[in-house]
């Protein structure tokens, strides 16, 4: 295994392949690669992101949030 690919692997270190100069590729870990993924359907949820957008400006209002034993509650799961 190339030292690249083992540094990637084990320090999250990160590189950008380049040919002639000009960037081609990234290396980085699995875990940083299925972060980026997740991060990115989460983005594509315009409904999830405008909730979360709301939820952290009443937040930063003092508004106090739900624990999730109140939410189960809520739901009828407990």
């Amino acid at each position: 295994m190339p030292s690249v690919v083992r540094d990637a692997a084990t320090t999250s270190a990160r590189y950008v392949v380049t040919r002639r100069g000009k960037p081609e590729a990234v290396i980085l870990s699995i875990e940083d690669y299925e972060s980026l993924m997740e991060t990115l359907e989460i983005e594509r949820d315009t409904v999830l992101v405008r909730r979360l957008r709301k939820a952290e400006a009443e937040f930063k209002k003092g508004k106090k949030g739900r624990t999730l034993q109140e939410i189960d509650r809520e739901l009828g799961l407990v």
